[in-house]
C-alpha cells in the first residue's frame, strides 16, 4: 500500500528514496472546498470496484488563461465565456498559444490555489494545470490545461558532435591552434548541453504558466530508474557490486550470449564476427546491447542497414532478435541524470515542490482507469484520488530553438550547399512566428496556420500541425503571434497528432488583437 498522508515537512533534497513530500512546511498548499462530483464514495486508498471508475468526463475542454487590465493573472474560464467577452468587447486577446485573453475593464479578483504538475521525460516532458479540491480527506484535481513538451535533446547532441567533428578536422588538417589551457574543471552541478536543455525547458514552461494562472505550488515526478535491474532483473545482493561483463571479455559474453551461432542465419561452428544491431554509422553505441554475432557472409549482406530492413522479410527472426537484445537505457539515463537538477530549479521559485514516485503515478492512473499519456501522467503525480476533466485536448509543444548564427548550409560531407541572408526579418515576417496563411485559390487554396518559414523572395513555408505547405505568398499570411521558439499544435487525448492549430477566438478573422 503506498503512503496516503497529504505532505511530510519540509523535504530534505538528499532523500532519494522518491517518497511523496512538500516543500515548503504545513500549510504551504490551501485547497478549496466544493462538491464532489457525483457517485459513491470511497475510503481514502481504497480499490473502486470493477466497472466503476474515480474520473468524470463531461463538457470538457482546454480553458483559456485570463489576466486582469495589468496582466495580472486570474483564474481560467470556459472558452465559451472567454468568447462572449471577446464579442462584447471586454477583452483582447493576450497571447494565442496557450490562449490567453486580457480583460479591458477588470483589476484584479478573487482566485484559487492551483497547482502545476510535470511528469519529466527524456524525450517528452507532460504538463498538467490543475485546480485542487478536498472534501471529506479525499483530492478530487480538476484539470484546466494539458500540454507535452517535446525536447530537441537529441538535436542538440547531433549539432555538438558535429561541430566537434569539423573543429577536428580544422586542427588536424588546415590550421595550427595553441591549446587554451589544460585541465579544465566543471562546475559542480554541471550538465551536458543536451540534458540541460530538458531542465531549462521545463522550468521555463513552469515559469509561463505562473505568469499566466495563480500558481500556488507544484508537483514533480521523481523517479529513479535502477539500470543494472532494467538489465537483470533477477539481480540481488552482491551481484549489483559486479559489473554486467564480470568474467567475461566481451567476445565471450557475446558468444555465450546468443549460443555461439551466427543470430541472422543459424550457423554454428564458424569464424564469427561483431555485428552492431543498430549502425554506428547511423548513431549506433558500442553497448554489449547493441552488440550480436554474425557470420561473415551475414555481416557484409547486411552492411551498415537496420537491422529492421535487413530482416524485412523475416518478421519473426527481427521479433526475436530485438526481445533477446537489450533495451537501450539512455533515455533512463537521462531521466535520472536531471532529475535533481530540475528539482532544485522548482526549488528555486519559491513555491512549495510536491514530489512523487513513477509507483504512485502509475498506481494513480490504473486506479482511475485513465490512459497513458504524458499528460495525464502529470495530472496523476502526487496524491491524487479523482480526477475532472481528464479528457480535454491536449496542447503538443514543440522546441524548435530561436535560430542559429551559421548561415552556411552543410550537405552531409561539410561542403557548403547554400547560404542564409544577414536578415533574419522578411515582408515583415521572421522564422518561426505563428501565421495564418488565408490562400483564395490554387493548388494550396484554403487557411493555413503554423510556425512560417521566411524567404527574401516572399514565398513562405508554413508548418501546420499536418504537415508543410510551401510556396505560399507573404500577402496571404498574416501574424498571429511573434517567434517564441517553440511549435503548436492540439493533440488528441490518445495521443495521436491533431491537424492545424486550432483555438478559442482563432475565427476566420483571426484575433481581435494582439498584447
Amino acid at each position: 500500500m503506498l503512503p496516503q498522508s497529504r505532505t511530510l515537512e519540509a523535504a530534505d533534497a538528499d532523500n532519494r528514496e522518491g517518497k511523496d513530500e512538500t516543500v515548503g512546511g504545513k500549510g504551504a498548499i490551501p485547497k478549496p472546498v466544493g462538491n464532489i462530483p457525483e457517485g459513491r464514495r470511497f475510503a481514502r486508498g481504497a480499490s473502486r470496484p470493477q466497472g466503476q471508475s474515480n474520473v468524470r468526463f463531461k463538457g470538457e475542454s482546454m480553458k483559456v488563461f485570463v489576466l486582469d487590465k495589468r496582466k495580472k493573472p486570474l483564474m481560467p474560464c470556459h472558452p465559451a465565456r472567454a468568447r462572449e467577452l471577446l464579442r462584447k468587447g471586454r477583452a483582447v486577446v493576450h497571447k494565442i498559444a496557450p490562449f490567453t485573453i486580457r480583460l479591458k475593464d477588470r483589476i484584479g479578483g478573487e482566485t484559487q490555489p492551483v497547482r502545476v504538475k510535470i511528469d519529466p521525460g527524456s524525450k517528452t516532458t507532460g504538463l498538467a494545470v490543475v485546480r485542487e479540491e478536498e472534501t471529506d480527506g479525499e483530492t478530487t484535481a480538476h484539470v484546466l490545461f494539458q500540454a507535452e513538451i517535446h525536447h530537441r535533446g537529441a538535436q542538440i547532441k547531433k549539432k555538438l558532435d558535429q561541430r566537434r567533428a569539423f573543429r577536428r578536422r580544422r586542427r588536424g588538417h588546415l590550421r595550427y591552434r595553441k591549446p587554451r589551457f589544460d585541465n579544465r574543471r566543471r562546475p559542480e552541478g554541471w550538465l551536458p548541453p543536451s540534458l540541460r536543455h530538458r531542465v531549462e525547458t521545463t522550468l521555463s514552461w513552469v515559469e509561463r504558466l505562473r505568469r499566466l494562472v495563480p500558481v500556488s505550488g507544484l508537483s514533480q515526478e521523481l523517479v529513479r530508474f535502477d539500470m543494472q535491474k532494467i538489465d537483470n532483473p533477477e539481480i540481488a545482493g552482491v551481484d549489483y557490486q559486479q559489473g554486467a561483463l564480470a568474467g567475461y571479455e566481451v567476445r565471450e559474453y557475446l558468444l555465450e550470449k546468443w549460443g555461439r551461432t551466427c543470430v541472422y542465419c543459424g550457423t554454428g561452428n564458424v569464424p564469427l564476427e561483431i555485428d552492431h544491431i543498430h549502425p554506428r554509422s547511423q548513431g549506433g553505441s558500442d553497448r554489449v546491447s547493441n552488440l550480436t554475432l554474425a557470420c561473415r557472409t551475414c555481416n557484409q549482406k547486411k552492411g551498415n542497414r537496420p537491422i529492421g530492413e535487413f530482416l524485412s522479410a523475416k518478421p519473426d527472426l527481427l521479433k526475436k532478435v530485438l526481445a533477446r537484445a537489450q533495451a537501450p537505457l539512455k533515455d533512463a539515463a537521462a531521466v535520472n541524470a536531471t532529475r535533481w537538477a530540475l528539482f532544485q530549479a522548482l526549488k528555486s521559485t519559491g513555491l512549495p515542490v510536491e514530489t512523487g514516485s513513477g509507483g504512485r503515478t502509475k498506481w494513480n492512473r490504473t486506479r482511475l482507469g485513465l490512459p497513458k499519456t504524458h499528460s495525464l501522467d502529470a495530472v496523476c503525480v502526487g496524491i491524487v484520488d479523482r480526477v475532472s476533466g481528464g479528457q480535454g485536448p491536449v496542447l503538443s509543444i514543440k522546441a524548435a530553438g530561436r535560430g542559429a548564427y551559421q548561415r552556411t548550409r552543410l550537405d552531409a560531407s561539410g561542403f557548403p550547399r547554400g547560404y542564409l541572408t544577414r536578415k533574419k526579418t522578411h515582408f515583415g515576417f521572421a522564422t518561426g512566428d505563428l501565421v495564418r496563411a488565408t490562400v483564395p485559390s490554387g493548388k494550396k487554396a484554403g487557411t493555413h496556420v503554423g510556425r512560417v518559414a521566411v524567404r527574401s523572395s516572399g514565398s513562405f513555408n508554413v508548418r501546420t500541425g499536418s504537415g508543410v505547405v510551401q510556396g505560399i505568398s507573404h500577402k496571404h499570411c498574416r501574424l498571429l503571434q511573434r517567434a517564441d521558439g517553440y511549435g503548436y499544435s492540439q493533440m488528441a487525448q490518445k495521443g495521436e497528432a491533431g491537424a492545424a492549430l486550432s483555438l478559442p477566438g482563432m475565427n476566420a478573422g483571426g484575433p481581435r488583437a494582439i498584447g
